[in-house]
C-alpha cells in the first residue's frame, strides 16, 4: 500500500459524452512530474457500464470516488473535474476523506436552477442523442468525435437529466460549502458554455478556493491551452500540497 505522504495521483474526470482522452494534452503537459488518471466513466468512452449502476451523479460519484481509491492504492487523491464531470467530483469528495487534497475544476460552476435554459440543454441533447448517427464511428478518422456517438444511452440520457434538474443544481453549493480540501477552479475568458460568472458564483461557496481565468480560452481548455492550463495547475498544487 502507499502512503498518504507520498505525490498524489491526479485524477481527471471528464464531462458528458466525453472520455478520458479529452484530457491527453494535458497528460502530457503534466506528466511525468505529476502522475495522471484519466478513466473512461462507465457508459463513455471504451468503459462498459456496470449493470447495478444507476444513471445519477450520486452513484456515479460514489463509483468515481470508489474506482480513484483503487487506483491510488493508498497515494493522495487530488480530483481534476471538467463541466459535468465536476458535478461528480464534488458528489465524490465526501467518500474520499483525508485520502483527498485538493480539488480542481474546469469550466465547472452553476447552482443557479434556470428553467428554460435548462429545458432547452435537455431537449437538445434528447434530440441529438436520438439521431446521432452512431455508423460514423466506424468510419476511419472519426476519432476525435466516436466518444458522442457510442456513448451509451441511458448513460447519457440519464446523467444529462439528472444534472439539469432543481434539486441537484441546487445541491451544489452546499456540496462545495463542505469542501474539506483547497480548490482550484479555472475558466476561460470566452467560454460560452460555462460563462465565467457561473463559475465565480459557485466557487463562492467553497472554504478555501482559487479562481483563475485563462484569457481567450473557451469551454476546453485542456485541449485548446494544456500548457498554460498544465502551467496554472502546477502552480497552485506547488502552493498547495508543500
Amino acid at each position: 500500500m502507499g502512503s498518504l505522504g507520498a505525490a498524489p495521483l491526479l485524477v481527471g474526470v471528464h464531462g458528458w459524452l466525453l472520455s478520458g482522452r479529452l484530457w491527453d494534452p494535458l497528460r502530457t503537459a503534466l506528466e511525468p512530474r505529476w502522475d495522471c488518471w484519466t478513466p473512461d466513466l462507465p457508459g463513455f468512452g471504451q468503459r462498459p457500464r456496470p449493470q447495478g449502476l444507476r444513471t445519477n451523479l450520486v452513484s456515479y460519484g460514489r463509483w468515481l470516488a470508489e474506482a480513484a481509491q483503487e487506483q491510488a492504492a493508498g497515494r493522495p487523491i487530488v480530483l481534476i473535474g471538467h463541466s459535468l464531470g465536476g458535478s461528480l467530483v464534488l458528489h465524490a469528495a465526501p467518500h474520499l476523506g483525508e485520502q483527498l487534497r485538493g480539488i480542481i475544476q474546469v469550466a465547472s460552476g452553476g447552482g443557479v436552477y434556470q428553467p428554460r435554459p435548462f429545458r432547452m440543454v435537455r431537449n437538445g441533447g434528447a434530440t441529438f442523442l436520438r439521431w446521432r448517427p452512431s455508423w460514423l464511428a466506424q468510419v476511419p478518422g472519426t476519432e476525435a468525435i466516436r466518444s458522442p456517438l457510442l456513448a451509451e444511452l441511458r448513460a447519457a440520457r440519464g446523467l444529462l437529466a439528472c444534472s439539469m434538474q432543481r434539486g441537484a443544481v441546487r445541491q451544489l453549493p452546499a456540496l462545495t460549502s463542505q469542501l474539506q480540501v483547497p480548490s482550484l477552479w479555472v475558466v476561460g475568458s470566452k467560454d460560452t458554455v460555462m460563462e465565467p460568472r457561473y463559475v465565480r458564483h459557485l466557487s463562492g461557496y467553497a472554504p478555501n478556493a482559487e479562481v483563475q481565468e485563462l484569457e481567450g480560452e473557451g469551454h476546453l481548455p485542456m485541449r485548446s491551452a494544456p500548457d498554460a492550463l498544465a502551467r496554472v495547475i502546477e502552480d497552485w498544487l506547488d502552493r498547495t500540497l508543500s
